[in-house]
C-alpha cells in the first residue's frame, strides 16, 4: 500500500474506493476463500474491483493508514506438517502493487480476521511493485505502508505454521486494475498438502429409493462434479444417475456431500455405487487435483419401511466436545430434542449432554451432533444410549419410522497429552548445550522435535549442541496415537564477550607501590594475577606490589587470566619497567659525536613528571630546541646544522606527580665536539 505525498490525490483515491461495490464475489470474502494446497500454482486471470473491510495490522497502528482488503482474494489451507511457509505472488503486470496478510483461524469464524489482531501471523503492506511473498531473504517484522520510492522490503521472512491449524491468506490488489497474478507455494519446510487420498465415505438412500446421498472422506472441488451425474454408475442396475448436486457449491469452491437423483426408484436391496469418468472427462478431484480412481465403489442399501438403525458414530477425536451420530437414512430434524434428552452417556467418568442438533437441509439430516457440557479428557470406554426424549419420541427418520429406545453405541478415548517443552541450558566457551525434555505421561508414544526448522529428533529428551549463538527455536509434536499436542520454544543463546584487561603503572620507581586494577569485560567469577615479582593473587583488585631495585632498568611481566561463568578464559600480559632512579636531572655536558655515549641532552629519569617542557637556548638567547616529551632529546643541531662547542642554557618546567607541585629549573650545559 502506498502513502501518497499530496493530500488531494489521497482523497481522490479514497473517494474512488468508496464508489467500488462491496466485495461479495466467491473467493473475495474470508468465508468463501479458495481452498489451496502446496502442489499447484494458482492463477487469477483478473481481480474484480471492490471495496474491502478494515483489517488489523499489528505494529502499524500509529502510521495513520487505514488498512483494508482492497480488491482481495482469500485463500484457505490446513497445515499437515509443521515448519516454515514460503510462497510467491507474481503479478501479470510487474507495475502492480500487491499486499498480503496471513491469519491463523483455527477454531474461529473466518470473519474474525476483521476484528481480532491476535489471529495475524505476518503480512507485507510495503508500497512496492512486482514480486512479493515470504522467503528466507525477507524481514521478520510486519512491513507497513510505504512510499514506492522508499525501497521497502517486498518480502517477509517465512512464517512458522503449526500442524493441524487452519490458515487464511489474503492477497490485496492495491492497484485498481483487473490484471491478475499467480500464487505459488514452495521453499518452506511445512506441508499444506493433504496426504489423504480422496474416496467415498458413506452412501445412503431416500425412503422412496429415488435419491442417493453420498458422503466423501474430504473436501472435493465443486468444479470436478458433472451436474448430469455421469461421474457415477450403479453396478448391475439399469437405473442411472440423472443429476448430481454438491452441498455448498452455490457459495463455495468445495464440498463433501453430493445428492444423486435416479432415473427411477431402486427396489429394496444391496447395491454398489461406482466412480466413473464423467462428461467433463474426470472423476471427482480434491483441492490438490488428486482424483478418485475410476471404479472406486461403495456399498449402499435400499431399505424397506423399517426403523433406521442406531449403529454409526463418526470416529471420535481427542478431547471431544461433540459426538456425531451418522445414519443411513435421513432423520427428521423436528424429532431431535434440542436439550439432548434423546441420548445419555455412561462410562468411567461422568459426561453431561448440553444439547443436540442436526445438520439440517430441507428439514432432514444424516448427522446428529451431540454437544457436551465439557470435553471428555479421561481415558476409558463410554456408551451412548438412545432414549425417549422430552419431546415424547426417540428419533424419527424421513420415512416416519421411530428408532427403538435402548439402542447403544460405544466409543473410547485416551487421555490428552501435553507438548510442554522443558530445557536446561549448559553454557560453555565455544559451544552451548541444551538438554530438552518432555515427560512420558498419558501414554505418549511419539515425539517429533524440529530444531531451527532443520534438525529433527524422535525421542523425549534430545540433547542439542549449538556452535553458533543467537535466536534458536524448538518445536515439538507429541502423540499417544489418539491425542496430539504442539508446542514451540524460543531460546536466545548469548555469546560470551570476555576481554581481559587491567590498569597499572608502566614504570616503577624505587620505594613506590605498584597498584593494579582489573578493567576486564564479561561475566567474570575468577581472577588469576601473576606480577613477575614472585607474588600472585586471586582478588579482582589485588594488593599493591613492590619490586626490587637494580643497578639497571628491568622489565617484569604482569599477567591477568580471567575466567567467565561459562568457563571461558582470556589472558592479558603487560610489562612494568623497574628503573633504578627517578630523580630528574639535566647533564652538565654532552658529546653529540654519535659514539653511543652521552650523545644527547635531555632531562634524565623524568618518570614522575607531567606537563613537562624542556628548552635549550644559545648565548644570544635564540631557542634552539624545545619539547614536551622528555624522551625526545636534543642532538646538538639547529635546522640541521651542528652547533659549535660551547655553553648553552636550558629551562625545565614540570609537575611532580607525587606532590602535585610545579617545578621550575634552569641551568647550563657544555656541548663538546
Amino acid at each position: 500500500m502506498r502513502l501518497y505525498t499530496f493530500l488531494f490525490f489521497f482523497l481522490f483515491c479514497m473517494a474512488g474506493a468508496g464508489l467500488a461495490q462491496q466485495c461479495n464475489t466467491i473467493g473475495q470474502t474470508p468465508s468463501s476463500a479458495f481452498p489451496v494446497c502446496g502442489v499447484d500454482t494458482f492463477v487469477q486471470t483478473k481481480v474484480p474491483i471492490c471495496s474491502g473491510n478494515t483489517i488489523p495490522v499489528p505494529g502499524c497502528e500509529l502510521d495513520g493508514v487505514s488498512y483494508t482488503d482492497k480488491n482481495p482474494y482469500w485463500y484457505k489451507f490446513t497445515c499437515f506438517t509443521s515448519g516454515t511457509l514460503g510462497f510467491l505472488i507474481t503479478p501479470n503486470d510487474m507495475g502492480d502493487d500487491y499486499d498480503w496478510e496471513l491469519f491463523d483461524i483455527t477454531g474461529r469464524n473466518p470473519n474474525d480476521v476483521y476484528t481480532d489482531k491476535t489471529l495475524v501471523v505476518i503480512g507485507n503492506w510495503a508500497g512496492t511493485y512486482g514480486l512479493t511473498g515470504a522467503s528466507s531473504a525477507g524481514v521478520a517484522s510486519m512491513q507497513c505502508a510505504s512510499d514506492p520510492l522508499a525501497k521497502a522490503n517486498a518480502f517477509s521472512l517465512k512464517p512458522s505454521i503449526i500442524q493441524g491449524h487452519t490458515y487464511l491468506l489474503m492477497v490485496s490488489h492495491y492497484t485498481d486494475s483487473q490484471i491478475g497474478y499467480r500464487l505459488s507455494f514452495g521453499g518452506g519446510t511445512a506441508s499444506i498438502t493433504d496426504p489423504l487420498d480422496p474416496n467415498f465415505s458413506l452412501a445412503t438412500t431416500s425412503c422412496d429409493g429415488t435419491q442417493i446421498r453420498l458422503k466423501l472422506n474430504k473436501k472435493i472441488k465443486c468444479s470436478s462434479l458433472a451436474g448430469n451425474g455421469t461421474d457415477f454408475t450403479i453396478a448391475g442396475s439399469s437405473v442411472t444417475v440423472t443429476s448430481a448436486t454438491g452441498f455448498g457449491c452455490s457459495s463455495g469452491f468445495d464440498m463433501d456431500s453430493v445428492t444423486l437423483l435416479l432415473s427411477q426408484p431402486l427396489a429394496p436391496g444391496s447395491y454398489n455405487l461406482l466412480a466413473a469418468k464423467g462428461s467433463d472427462s474426470t472423476t471427482l478431484l480434491d483441492n490438490c487435483n488428486q482424483a478418485i480412481p475410476v471404479g472406486t465403489s461403495i456399498p449402499f442399501i435400499v431399505f424397506g419401511r423399517q426403523p433406521t438403525p442406531f449403529d454409526s458414530l463418526v470416529p471420535v477425536k481427542c478431547a471431544p466436545t461433540q459426538l456425531q451420530l451418522q445414519f443411513k437414512k435421513n432423520i427428521n430434524c423436528n424429532s431431535i430434542a434440542p436439550n439432548g434428552s434423546d441420548f445419555s452417556i455412561s462410562g468411567p467418568y461422568p459426561v453431561s449432554i448440553a444439547s443436540a442438533s442436526g445438520n439440517c437441509t430441507n428439514g432432514v439430516t444424516s448427522i446428529i451432533n451431540i454437544n457436551l457440557v465439557s470435553a471428555v479428557v479421561r481415558q476409558g470406554t463410554y456408551t451412548i444410549t438412545l432414549n425417549q426424549g422430552t419431546d415424547g419420541t426417540t428419533i424419527v427418520d424421513e420415512c416416519g419410522e421411530e428408532t427403538v429406545a435402548g439402542a447403544t453405541l460405544s466409543f473410547s478415548v485416551k487421555d490428552t497429552v501435553n507438548a510442554d517443552i522443558s530445557y536446561t541450558l549448559k553454557e560453555a566457551c565455544e559451544f552451548d548445550t541444551i538438554y530438552y525434555s518432555n515427560p512420558i505421561a498419558n501414554g505418549i508414544t511419539s515425539w517429533s522435535w524440529t530444531f531451527d526448522n532443520t534438525l529433527t529428533r524422535s525421542i523425549n529428551d534430545p540433547v542439542i549442541v549449538y556452535s553458533t549463538f543467537g535466536a534458536k527455536t524448538a518445536s515439538l509434536v507429541v502423540s499417544n496415537g489418539f491425542c496430539a499436542d504442539t508446542a514451540l520454544a524460543n531460546i536466545y543463546l548469548n555469546k560470551d564477550s570476555l576481554i581481559a584487561n587491567f590498569s597499572g603503572p608502566s614504570v616503577y620507581c624505587p620505594n613506590d607501590l605498584a597498584i593494579f586494577r582489573d578493567t576486564s569485560i564479561g561475566d567474570i567469577f575468577l581472577w588469576n594475577w601473576e606480577f613477575g615479582n614472585g607474588n600472585t593473587s586471586s582478588f579482582q583488585f589485588p594488593p599493591p606490589q613492590v619490586y626490587p631495585s637494580a643497578d639497571k632498568d628491568r622489565l617484569f611481566p604482569v599477567r591477568l587470566i580471567v575466567t567467565s561463568n561459562k568457563a571461558c578464559t582470556d589472558t592479558l600480559l603487560k610489562f612494568i619497567k623497574v628503573v633504578n632512579n627517578c630523580y630528574i636531572a639535566v647533564p652538565t655536558a654532552f658529546t653529540p659525536n654519535k659514539d653511543g655515549r652521552n650523545d644527547y641532552l635531555y632531562p634524565l629519569n623524568a618518570y614522575k613528571a607531567t606537563n613537562l617542557q624542556f628548552s635549550v637556548f644559545n648565548k644570544w638567547g635564540q631557542r634552539l630546541f624545545t619539547t614536551k616529551d622528555w624522551t625526545r632529546k636534543w642532538d646538538g643541531t639547529f635546522n640541521g646544522n651542528e652547533q659549535a662547542t660551547g655553553t648553552y642554557v636550558w629551562f625545565l618546567q614540570y609537575t611532580d606527580t607525587d606532590t602535585g607541585k610545579t617545578i621550575f629549573q634552569k641551568g647550563t650545559t657544555v656541548l663538546i665536539r
